[in-house]
């Protein structure tokens, strides 16, 4: 599957070279717009099925799926439909209107929560969704990714006492399209 899955970024052209300004501020020579790929079924149920397996793998228990806004969102509801546990959506920022929420669906005290994220640089945006999930009560049982930049995500993440689990690192992909372009 994981071999499909670094075809499929490559063959939807998730890779684009160019000046870009990342998330966590970065600028790098390349983007991966892993947004192509998870508007498409095909890619969400693999990816959601890597995720569902590699987490029995490792015995990791959770009662419900979340993902931050935007682009776990997708992600973070192909999981929930594979494993059938709720889904809970973490806003950028607190509503500013109606309820006033962050999190949109049900969150108990003690809740465990396998969080998931499309692209992880330095982890900045994962780990602040980690935190609003945590100061609702929840335990963050782990953190998976589509692609990891390899550029500190893990080691940021771990500092903080979570794990994360990326189903491609950026190497993999770099490596397989220059195999595919050769």
């Amino acid at each position: 599957m994981k071999d499909e899955l670094i075809s499929m970024i490559i063959e939807e052209g998730c890779i684009k070279f160019g000046h870009f300004v990342l998330t966590s501020g970065k600028e790098s020579n390349y983007y991966i717009d892993i947004k192509k790929l998870i508007t498409n079924p095909k890619a969400l149920k693999i990816i959601a099925k890597m995720i569902k397996e590699k987490a029995e793998e490792l015995n990791l228990e959770y009662d419900k799926v979340a993902g931050p806004e935007l682009g776990a969102v997708p992600i973070a509801t192909a999981l929930s439909l594979e494993t059938e546990k709720p889904l809970l959506i973490i806003r950028k920022k607190k509503k500013e209107y109606g309820t006033g929420k962050q999190i949109e669906g049900e969150i108990k005290e003690g809740d465990r929560v396998l969080l998931v994220e499309d692209v992880t640089t330095t982890g900045g945006s994962v780990l602040r969704a980690a935190k609003i999930l945590e100061n609702e009560g929840a335990k963050v049982v782990g953190i998976f990714v589509v692609v990891d930049r390899e550029e500190g995500a893990k080691e940021n993440i771990e500092k903080e006492g979570y794990k994360l689990y990326p189903l491609v690192l950026v190497s993999e992909l770099f490596e397989a399209a220059k195999v595919q372009s050769s």
